[in-house]
């Protein structure tokens, strides 16, 4: 059987520790809150400097370290770290919004997003490889952590729109931030989430509570005889497929600070998308 790894575990050191078949790494961050403490100068009161030191935390995650193509979500993944990244710089603006992760994985992105915001979050994937059951138990795992209620529900893309269930449609429209992490690696699970997409969109303007969308991936580029050069397929092919939609795609610039450890390189991808 084919597998895939993700990169980061041979990049950084997350503590991975392993019982048997489970596998449990600490995702190592600094708080925003941070910035401003280490801006600061001050003196004990003997008049000598004291040397601020940031404050540090730890979201602990239970995930596989490779996997067969359809369960990449049981990993982590660099764009979860970035859109982590985005949402600790962004916590003043989201604070007390409902957000949506689509293709949440192992829940680090979620789980990010609750220690800052105390509103809802809903937590969801299509349940392969019991990956809601995983989910909750990291969210549990992470409890101390967070400020906010993260509720998880599936939400298979693939699947009919009339087959979603009571609970998902309700989250949906009660959603103004939908995040969605490394979530295309084929091209009919781009069209997909394309479709995901548009659903989301109009459905914020049939109940007036209008999404905003933020997209990170990683361009992965292989050399293609056909094209005689490195190319990125699968973000090629989302960029084809959604010129002529009806939406608002900014390519937002990666100059927040970094929180997390991984390596922020230069193919990582950050899209903010709206409806025109």
């Amino acid at each position: 059987m084919f597998t895939v790894t993700s990169e980061i575990y041979g990049e950084n050191n997350y503590q991975t520790t392993r019982d048997g078949g489970k596998v449990v790494s600490r995702f190592r961050f600094v708080y925003p809150d941070s910035e401003a403490k280490l801006a600061r100068i001050t003196t004990d009161k003997d008049g000598d400097l004291e040397v601020a030191r940031p404050r540090r935390g730890v979201i602990e995650l239970e995930h596989s370290e490779a996997t067969e193509l359809r369960l990449v979500g049981l990993q982590v993944w660099r764009g979860a770290l970035l859109l982590a990244d985005y949402l600790f710089s962004k916590k003043d603006e989201f604070s007390g919004k409902t957000l949506m992760e689509l293709g949440a994985g192992v829940g680090l992105t979620s789980i990010a997003a609750g220690i800052h915001n105390p509103g809802r979050i809903y937590c969801t994937d299509v349940d392969l490889g019991c990956i809601l059951k995983l989910i909750r138990g990291n969210v549990q795992r992470n409890s101390q952590l967070l400020s906010g209620k993260i509720s998880v529900l599936e939400f298979d893309f693939l699947a009919p729109r009339e087959d979603q269930s009571q609970d998902l449609v309700e989250a949906i429209d009660n959603s103004d931030i939908i995040l969605a992490a490394d979530v295309i690696y084929s091209d009919s699970l781009t069209d997909a989430f394309i479709s995901v997409v548009d659903n989301l969109l109009e459905r914020g303007r049939q109940t007036r509570r209008h999404k905003t969308i933020y997209m990170a991936l990683e361009k992965r580029y292989v050399f293609t005889l056909e094209d005689c050069d490195s190319v990125a397929p699968m973000y090629e092919y989302l960029i084809r497929q959604t010129v002529n939609k009806p939406w608002n795609m900014e390519h937002l610039p990666l100059d927040f600070p970094q929180y997390f450890e991984y390596d922020r390189c230069k193919q990582l991808i950050l899209i903010k998308i709206t409806g025109r």
